[in-house]
């Protein structure tokens, strides 16, 4: 005997079509709220997802990150009727509840957010079976609960610009995305907007959650730009467009917090780097937090030098490349540079100075402390030594004709490589500036013809330069620096330390 066919639906229209074609009309009736609906019947305090799969008994992953258990909510496996029911629930309530909608709906899967539940429908031909996947945050946190360092805290409250939450699924990315956001929105008194899809951040209401535009982050990033948002929090950057919208956002001048899945730290940096240009990098993101089960496992810091790769002694080697250090003690870690047509990521061990190394670096210190006692000495080779000293310095310790040097190096036997120190920021000093041409001109009073002008872009170090006689620096517009300084000057945040 064939089987009927039958349809599971509240819809008044489609169900008296399905009658007039003899379908029969299994769950016929206005919607109407008497209760939790199945799902929200299975589900317990510490249930992170259900998963419920005609032929399968259903289950449910419980506990909290770190610590989960899987738990079989029923004996008998289901049948196609009793998931249908479910997703017929489920498609009633996103339709006539205010705080519930389809996020997406396509040929064989659909999206749906019922309250804080995300929940993922997948049908033949693109499962193998009818499926429901729900899935919700268990644990909503603040930034104190996470215990960080003093350092830390400073950083996301002062300083982070382009921030890159990383971690393996389900180890709690998104609860310290949104912890941050709130932390900004109500300690910073900060505009907070994200983009999701499916927007299942629990975040304030003053936080408004953007989702895709015509499927497009690229069109709903064009309406974020005029909202003019102080933060963005991008949950979650996936696909080679998602870069790029992350990318745009951030030179834009926007705060961009991004999570991005990764197994390792360092892969969360690899996946910018198949998509932007290297010296890009350091702009776009500066810190990187590494979270696995719920808790903070890593913090990186990323910025840009030119220098001599670690490793190599040749002056003639140095190249930029990008130092990524560890956030609460400097160490470095990692660098990456292009080495021929490739850009490369080298792990740096950090080995512990041999008695010998010591020893040697505190009898150079003293042939150089007589130029600068404050001179710091760090041997990179058999025969080579860099010696960092202050600005003003740096044409005694040389030399005319580079003879001091030259003397230093034959008494010490070694080849000796001068630097000035990383500029400090000094005292804030008064500058106008003017446009000539392709250059910038920025015009300083007389008294500091000479000196060393350190720019920052707030508290970030943009370029150095000597004032010259004309007690003038000029800055070449078309180059990455001068486009950096036009815009924080259009921003009023260009300042001057001397």
């Amino acid at each position: 005997m064939e089987e009927k066919a039958v349809i599971y639906t509240s819809d008044m229209v489609q169900a008296l079509v399905a009658e007039a074609e003899g379908v029969e009309v299994a769950y016929y009736k206005p919607y109407e709220r008497t209760g939790k609906i199945r799902i929200e019947q299975m589900l317990t305090e510490d249930t992170m997802s259900l998963h419920l799969k005609e032929g399968t008994k259903p289950y449910a992953k419980r506990g909290k990150p770190g610590g989960v258990r899987i738990e079989y909510i029923e004996d008998d496996v289901m049948s196609t009727e009793d998931v249908e029911k479910i997703i017929t629930e489920i498609l009633d309530a996103a339709r006539y509840e205010g705080d519930a909608f389809v996020e997406f709906s396509g040929h064989g899967a659909s999206v749906v957010q019922i309250r804080d539940m995300r929940i993922a429908i997948t049908r033949p031909p693109l499962s193998d079976g009818i499926e429901v996947t729900v899935v919700r945050p268990i644990v909503k946190l603040t930034l104190d609960d996470y215990n960080l360092s003093d350092k830390l805290k400073e950083r996301i409250a002062k300083k982070m610009e382009g921030l890159l939450i990383a971690g393996p699924p389900g180890s709690g990315k998104s609860t310290f995305a949104a912890s941050i956001a709130e932390f900004l929105l109500k300690e910073r008194n900060a505009t907070v907007k994200t983009l999701e899809s499916p927007r299942d951040l629990q975040v304030a209401p003053e936080i408004t959650q953007y989702g895709p535009m015509d499927g497009s982050f690229a069109k709903t990033a064009d309406i974020l730009l005029l909202v003019r948002p102080d933060y963005t929090v991008f949950d979650e950057v996936r696909k080679t467009r998602d870069f790029e919208v992350f990318t745009d956002m951030r030179l834009a001048g926007i705060g961009m917090i991004g999570v991005v899945h990764a197994s390792d730290p360092i892969d969360a940096v690899q996946r910018f780097m198949s998509r932007l240009e290297l010296g890009m990098v350091p702009h776009v993101i500066d810190t990187i937090v590494f979270i696995r089960a719920g808790k903070i496992e890593k913090v990186y810091e990323l910025s840009m030098t030119v220098r001599v790769p670690t490793g190599m002694t040749e002056a003639d080697l140095a190249r930029p490349l990008v130092e990524v250090r560890n956030f609460e003690n400097g160490n470095l870690e990692y660098e990456i540079y292009s080495y021929g047509e490739e850009n490369v990521v080298i792990p740096i061990k950090a080995e512990k100075p041999s008695a010998i190394r010591r020893l040697a670096e505190a009898a150079i210190k003293a042939e150089v402390s007589r130029f600068d006692r404050h001179a710091d000495v760090e041997i990179v080779g058999e025969d080579k030594v860099i010696v960092r000293v202050d600005n003003e310095v740096m044409p005694r310790i040389i030399g005319k004709e580079g003879k001091t040097i030259k003397d230093l190096e034959a008494r010490l036997g070694i080849s000796i490589d001068a630097l000035p120190h990383v500029p400090t920021m000094g005292k804030e000093v008064p500058c106008e500036y003017k446009e000539s041409g392709a250059y910038l001109i920025f015009d300083f009073p007389k008294i500091f013809i000479g000196k060393t002008a350190n720019f920052y872009i707030l508290d970030r170090l943009l370029f150095s330069a000597t004032i010259g006689k004309k007690a003038q620096i000029r800055l070449e517009k078309n180059t990455e620096v001068g486009q950096d300084a036009f815009s924080a000057l259009a921003k009023g945040r260009l300042k001057v330390f001397v």
